[in-house]
């Protein structure tokens, strides 16, 4: 059995490093073409090289995703080049840490308004041909979220929003799913920070982590990729914690 996204078309939201650009790649790698945005070309550039290796195309655009017309502008321009939209990819994040207006903020602009406006956008185009829209929310969602409060308030949001948008477009071949990761290594990430700057809260982490290590984010790409094929057919409002035992 073969993951086959030949001819898709896949919209992914903060595509250019980490997770995102781990999920592009295993969608291209399966035959998707695929779009990325985020808010610095040069990183960008660098992915959109990366992800030409698999021979399919690939667009990638500069897109600020906390302004609503920006999100509308990158969806858009992306289904005339590519002909349609067939998967989209919510999983771009503001980090909102700090339990103040600008920590609130971040996490509200980013995680969760981003995620609507993209969907909004996305789903006259979806609703042609049906398609898939996976949400990437965080096990700091599913319970208390001490050290960053606004996050895990809001990746909570997305997990009900993931069950409302499932009932909402089943009738019209949509499928909504959401993939809740643990705490993931890539360089230059957050746990890559937390590595060389507090020692004390990685090794607290790691320790509390029953598979003896950090995720990758080509473990997240590869359960994106299988949400996003038929193989997942009949699967829809559902939240997938992807986080080596790390929520339980």
């Amino acid at each position: 059995m073969r993951i086959d996204l030949t001819g898709k078309r896949a919209l992914i939201a903060g595509g250019s490093r980490g997770i995102g650009l781990a999920i592009a790649h295993c969608l291209a790698s399966a035959g998707a073409d695929v779009s990325i945005c985020a808010r610095t070309q040069g990183p960008l550039d660098q992915a959109a090289l990366s992800l030409k290796q698999h021979g399919h195309r690939v667009i990638a655009s500069p897109c600020d995703l906390a302004d609503a017309s920006a999100i509308k502008l990158w969806v858009e321009n992306t289904a005339q080049q590519l002909g349609g939209i067939d998967i989209l990819v919510n999983n771009a994040s503001g980090f909102g840490r700090t339990d103040d207006e600008a920590g609130w903020a971040a996490s509200v602009q980013i995680d969760l308004m981003a995620l609507v406006r993209a969907c909004h956008a996305s789903i006259p185009y979806l609703e042609k041909n049906g398609g898939s829209i996976i949400h990437i929310s965080s096990i700091s969602g599913l319970g208390a979220s001490v050290r960053t409060p606004p996050y895990g308030a809001i990746k909570a949001a997305v997990m009900e929003y993931t069950q409302t948008q499932a009932l909402t477009y089943a009738s019209k071949n949509i499928r909504v799913n959401c993939i809740a990761p643990g705490s993931i290594f890539f360089e230059g990430g957050t746990w890559d920070k937390a590595k060389r700057e507090n020692t004390k809260l990685y090794d607290r982490i790691l320790a509390g982590i029953p598979s003896g290590r950090f995720g990758t984010p080509e473990e997240i790409g590869r359960v994106a990729a299988f949400l996003a094929s038929d193989l997942a057919s009949w699967v829809t409002g559902q939240t997938i914690a992807v986080d080596g035992g790390q929520s339980l």
